[in-house]
C-alpha cells in the first residue's frame, strides 16, 4: 500500500470519527430536550408539549436504532459517555411456555448404521409475540449417541432472526409496526409491556427495530 493510500484511509477515518462525535452530541442534546420537559410531568402542561416530547423521543429512538458500523469500534473513545446497553433480564416465569422439539431425522447412525439412543439435549429460549400476549418458545435439540460407535447425532440449531437475539419474528414485526404505523413510541411500548410483567428497556426495543430490517427469516 503506498503513502497516498494510507493518507486517504486516515482522512476517511477522521471523517468517520467526526460523524460519530456529531451523532453522539446530537443524541445527548435530544436526551436533554426530552429530560427538561419531562420534569414538568407532575404539573399541568399543554398538549403541544406532549407532542414535542413524543417527537424528541421518536428522534432519539431512530438514532439509537441505527445499525453499528465497523468504523464505530475504532472510535469508541468518542462515544464513551453514551450509556451501555442494559444487561439481559431473565424472562418472566409467568409467561406461557411452548416447547418445540427438533429431533434428528436419522433413525440410525449415519457413520456406521448403529442404533441411536438419547444422549442429552440443548435448550434455549426465544421470546415471541402472539396477538394480545407474549409467549416463550423453548427450542429443544435432543442429542442421540450411537450404541455401537458412540457417534453423537443432533439436529442443527434453527437460525435466529437476529444473531444471539431474544426476539422472534412476531416480536420484530410487532414493535416497528406499533411504533410507526400505530404512532406508539418505544418508551410507551416499554411501559405497556411492563404491565404484562415483561421488562423491555427502550434501548432494547431500539436495537430490535434497527435489526428488524436485516432479520433473517428461518
Amino acid at each position: 500500500m503506498n503513502v497516498l493510500d494510507i493518507e486517504t484511509l486516515r482522512a476517511l477515518a477522521r471523517e468517520q470519527q467526526a460523524e460519530l462525535v456529531s451523532l453522539s452530541i446530537e443524541m445527548d442534546n435530544l436526551r436533554l430536550l426530552v429530560l427538561k420537559p419531562n420534569r414538568l410531568r407532575f404539573g399541568h402542561k399543554p398538549k403541544e408539549l406532549d407532542r414535542q416530547i413524543e417527537q424528541f423521543e421518536l428522534c432519539l429512538e431512530e438514532l439509537e436504532a441505527l445499525p453499528a458500523t465497523p468504523a464505530a469500534s475504532s472510535v469508541s473513545a468518542a462515544t464513551e459517555h453514551i450509556p451501555n446497553k442494559p444487561a439481559r433480564r431473565p424472562l418472566p416465569p409467568s409467561l406461557p411456555r411452548v416447547t418445540q422439539t427438533h429431533t434428528p431425522k436419522q433413525e440410525t447412525c449415519p457413520e456406521c448404521g448403529g442404533t441411536l439412543r438419547p444422549f442429552g439435549e440443548d435448550v434455549w429460549a426465544m421470546l415471541e409475540y402472539v396477538p394480545a400476549h407474549f409467549e416463550v418458545i423453548r427450542l429443544v435439540r435432543p442429542k442421540l449417541s450411537c450404541a455401537v460407535c458412540e457417534r453423537i447425532v443432533q439436529e442443527p440449531a434453527p437460525s435466529r432472526p437476529i444473531d444471539r437475539g431474544l426476539a422472534g419474528l412476531g416480536v420484530l414485526a410487532h414493535v416497528p409496526v406499533s411504533q410507526y404505523a400505530d404512532h406508539l413510541p418505544l418508551y410507551q411500548q416499554s411501559e405497556i409491556y411492563e404491565r404484562e410483567g415483561l421488562e423491555l428497556d427502550r434501548s432494547t426495543l431500539s436495537g430490535w427495530v434497527g435489526g428488524a430490517s436485516e432479520a433473517r427469516v428461518p
